[in-house]
């Protein structure tokens, strides 16, 4: 691999040939923070995982099951719809499908949100969840959070302009009015973003270019979401393909095939 450069503020940019490559790192990355995580005296690793294209990242060659050390894991989801299980939007139900089964976690191991439950109260339940999962800590601390990118800025289900931006109370938040279909979302708030010890950005494909450039390389008096992200005292990085990094000029650190 070739090395670059280090992009200012704590944050690594990495830019690979393809998204295949691109997952190949990301799950080295994940084997690095299992490693970090279960040496330190918690000797648990807590995995947060959002949706949309990341989950057929994730899924296309997954590490053996024996080379990971999954009765150790807790997962979460970024945000989730409110859907149920067995609808092809659902988040945990496309990951349940196509990557839970190929790691042997167990299912107590995995958190959800009940979508049966009308949104607030789900949200609610979702957070319930979460504070019994980490009872020493204010606020969740995520050994790893892997978060997707929306060409508006979006991350998780947190949007441009919406008052759940201002959110510092609640760990988890119920969104009624989602601009992107369907409405009714559980989203993890900034200050649980803002408090992972590792946070990795993954965004692929064009479409992606022009909004990584606003949140890399624009200062706005309005950032968007993604750019809010900023862990305070963890590591933020970036994993992009190279035509989703076309557009940027600063420093990256570049990829080539092995």
């Amino acid at each position: 691999m070739a090395a670059g450069a280090l992009a200012g503020l704590g944050r690594l940019v990495q830019v690979f040939p393809s998204p295949p490559e691109l997952a190949a790192s990301l799950w080295q990355l994940l084997l690095q923070e299992e490693t970090r995580a279960l040496a330190s005296p918690r000797r648990r690793f807590a995995l947060g995982l959002s949706g949309g294209g990341l989950v057929s990242l994730l899924s296309r060659e997954p590490p053996r099951a024996g080379a990971l050390s999954a009765p150790h894991w807790l997962i979460a989801f970024c945000d989730e719809r409110l859907l149920d299980f067995s609808d092809p939007e659902s988040t945990y139900g496309a990951y349940r499908t196509s990557l839970l089964s190929k790691i042997a976690i167990p299912e107590n191991q995995v958190l959800t949100i009940n979508p049966a439950l009308p949104v607030e109260e789900a949200a609610a339940d979702y957070a319930r969840k979460l504070k019994e999962e980490f009872p020493e800590d204010d606020i969740p601390i995520f050994d790893l959070l892997i978060l997707g990118l929306g060409p508006d800025g979006h991350t998780a289900s947190l949007f441009p302009d919406h008052p759940l931006l201002e959110e510092e109370e609640k760990i988890v938040a119920p969104i009624s009015d989602s601009p992107k279909p369907p409405p009714q979302r559980v989203t993890l708030t900034l200050p649980v973003l803002n408090a992972a010890r590792t946070v990795v950005f993954v965004a692929t494909g064009d479409s992606k270019a022009a909004v990584l450039k606003r949140v890399l390389e624009t200062e706005e008096k309005a950032p968007l979401p993604a750019a809010r992200v900023q862990p305070h005292s963890g590591k933020l990085l970036w994993f992009l393909d190279e035509a989703a990094a076309k557009d940027l000029t600063g420093p990256v650190e570049k990829h080539s095939v092995l």
